[in-house]
């Protein structure tokens, strides 16, 4: 199959590979996918570049988690998933060697998603995105319970991750409030379900989303903790919760420990990989029910083939959106 990898840490056209590997066999439980989309998350790329010096895990890689495809071959004691079955997948190259950079990819069958049969490229290539950001942003909002009449703040829902949970809460009947950086992401915020929409740089920020929920924000998801944390402060509800993933401006926040504390605040630190598996698989299905109805959409900035793969990671590095590969068989 054709595949790209790396069997060293550093700069993605340095240490990125692509050529001919070995045809992947399903094990016990798991499936093949022939890959028609892989999609790239900061994540991704953080690991091939040796984010916080974390060693090679393995000695080669088959980078990226998420993916879209068909199965087409299924291992010994599969019971739900077929060869012709449309799925996407999340985890690939979570804690395993071989992701979704190639023709192939084997995953565990509770990893890979059914899509309806009927599923076109253009669902497919947009369900190749799901997985990282979407866990992501879902767990961010659903980790405590519902939020159908809580007001939820979304800080970049513009983003990968914070455009899915804008879509989501607002999906689930929250009043979603979005905090930006530029007009465009307004717009981008406000067609996504945010129904109030601020600019961080508004000096009376904190004022503006209190008029707008007098009693506080529930749910805060939040994309730079030690940045927005006296903000967040400012406005948390008692007893919110405020969700913290992928990027904070200091490795170490201090935090305005009297305001959270008289609020009965809830900080929550996320990272999917660690998810525990059962909320993964909850977080999947709900996002799946989600996009097949049209609740949940995805965009997609950039689309490459699969040999361009070095550029594709500059692109997700530089925040230049969200970016698919295309293997040869896509």
């Amino acid at each position: 199959m054709r595949a790209a990898w790396y069997d060293r840490r550093g700069p993605a056209v340095n240490v990125l590979n692509v050529g001919d590997l070995p045809d992947p066999t399903p094990g016990p439980g798991e499936v093949r996918i022939r890959v028609l989309f892989s999609g790239i998350s900061p994540g991704d790329v953080k690991k091939r570049s040796g984010w916080q010096g974390a060693p090679m895990p393995y000695p080669q890689v088959i980078p990226h988690s998420d993916g879209a495809g068909i199965v087409d071959l299924a291992g010994p004691g599969v019971t739900e998933l077929q060869p012709g079955q449309k799925v996407w997948c999340y985890g690939a190259q979570s804690y395993h060697p071989f992701g979704t950079a190639a023709q192939f990819c084997v995953v565990p069958e509770q990893l890979a998603v059914p899509l309806p049969d009927d599923a076109d490229d253009a669902l497919l290539e947009q369900a190749a995105s799901l997985g990282i950001p979407g866990i992501t942003g879902y767990r961010a909002v659903f980790a405590d319970g519902p939020v159908t009449g809580l007001a939820v703040l979304v800080h970049g829902p513009a983003g990968g991750v914070g455009a899915i949970a804008a879509q989501m809460a607002a999906h689930d009947g929250a009043t979603v409030i979005g905090v930006v950086r530029t007009p465009e992401q307004a717009q981008i915020a406000r067609n996504l379900g945010a129904r109030h929409v601020f600019q961080a740089d508004d000096n009376d920020l904190a004022a503006r989303i209190r008029q707008i929920a007098p009693d506080g924000i529930h749910r805060i998801v939040e994309v730079d903790l030690a940045g927005h944390i006296d903000l967040d402060a400012d406005v948390i509800a008692i007893g919110g919760v405020i969700s913290s993933y992928y990027y904070s401006s200091a490795d170490r926040t201090t935090i305005p420990y009297w305001p959270l504390g008289f609020s009965d605040t809830t900080l929550r630190l996320l990272g999917s990989d660690d998810f525990p598996a059962s909320v993964k698989a909850d977080a999947a299905h709900a996002l799946t029910r989600a996009f097949v109805v049209g609740a949940l959409t995805v965009t997609v900035q950039h689309r490459l083939p699969l040999d361009e793969i070095a550029q594709a990671h500059e692109l997700v590095e530089s925040g230049s959106g969200r970016v698919i590969l295309t293997p040869p068989n896509g």
